[in-house]
């Protein structure tokens, strides 16, 4: 029996076409997707529906609530199809593929993230050689995981980080091997699949102001972390360090500035500036001054996953012993 696989169109540069003021999301998006899919003899495709978000989000507008409202759209079709296509824009494709896969925590069907850099209509656009690879994934029931398929490549969602504005290769997994390759043939190398735990969907409502990023730099002001911690909803802080997750630590008032936030309930994680590599919590003074007020090492998460993670957790459970529990274990993948 074919694979039966759903299109969930949420927006992007996939769907858009030109406007006065620059590209914009074009009418009947879903109509024409399905015309040009059906004209594609050649191509080996699973059987496919195609749906539409009511309201296309342009990804630079992405929103956490956003995520809540693309995961009830897969779970609510989940038993109908064998395997989910997710098309979205490229700016903010890596924080929803790791926000999803937190959500769909267990998901035994392939969940396929893609988009393109330049919108279908578009000469040489490379929308449609992503979405073909895409939907032939989708329907590979050997993949059991959120995953983001670009320029050929697929990685787990919750390890990919958007590197390029423009190359068709925009998107790589620095501290995880890539999932699969696709060229005339597909390529799994199943050795860095997921095995998932027993499936555990929880799809919370998100508070867009729940978390906040920080990165560290020359001559930061602990004034700007003293604004943080006295927001009243913040409640997570990913603080973006040098290194393996050093700071500045002869630079007191903001050592004592981050004390303070952690007095105050806000749980702060550390992850490092670098692409690739991870927090070794001790390796440096300059690391051991976080360490000793409280601050949780993020290993080598990605900062799209580190900040959907958090997200995800403190949305989930007000209980501060199982927040830290969660963000210094691996969920889904997301840590080494």
């Amino acid at each position: 029996m074919a694979s039966r696989v759903l299109v969930l169109y949420a927006g992007g540069t996939i769907g858009m076409a030109r406007a006065e003021d620059g590209f914009r999301p074009m009418t009947g998006f879903e109509d024409v997707l399905r015309r040009l899919l059906r004209e594609q003899v050649a191509a080996v495709l699973p059987d496919f529906d195609v749906v539409a978000l009511a309201e296309p989000i342009d990804s630079a507008n992405l929103q956490p609530s956003h995520w809540s409202a693309l995961a009830r759209e897969l779970v609510t079709r989940w038993q109908a199809y064998d395997g989910f296509v997710v098309l979205h824009g490229t700016d903010t494709m890596a924080y929803s593929a790791s926000a999803l896969s937190f959500m769909l925590r267990g998901a035994d069907k392939p969940v396929i993230f893609t988009g393109a850099q330049i919108p279908l209509g578009e000469p040489d656009s490379d929308a449609l050689a992503n979405l073909l690879g895409a939907l032939m994934l989708a329907g590979r029931q050997r993949i059991q995981e959120v995953c983001l398929y670009f320029g050929g490549r697929l990685l787990r969602g919750n390890r990919s980080t958007k590197l390029a504005s423009e190359a068709f290769d925009a998107f790589d997994s620095p501290n995880y091997p890539q999932l699969a390759d696709v060229g005339e043939d597909v390529a799994l190398h199943a050795d860095a699949l997921l095995t998932p735990p027993p499936r555990t969907f929880v799809v919370p409502q998100f508070d867009a102001e729940a978390v906040a990023v920080l990165s560290v730099y020359p001559g930061i002001s602990a004034r700007i972390v003293d604004a943080i911690a006295v927001s009243p909803r913040v409640r997570g802080l990913v603080l973006r360090t040098y290194g393996v997750g050093n700071v500045p630590d002869a630079h007191i008032t903001f050592i004592d500035s981050l004390a303070r936030t952690i007095e105050r309930g806000i749980v702060v994680l550390n992850t490092t500036q670098c692409v690739r590599g991870r927090v070794i919590p001790g390796t440096y003074a300059t690391g051991a001054a976080l360490d000793r007020i409280g601050v949780l090492p993020g290993g080598d998460m990605t900062l799209e996953a580190a900040f959907a993670k958090l997200h995800f957790v403190l949305a989930s459970t007000a209980d501060a012993d199982v927040v830290r529990r969660a963000l210094g274990e691996s969920l889904c993948g997301e840590m080494s």
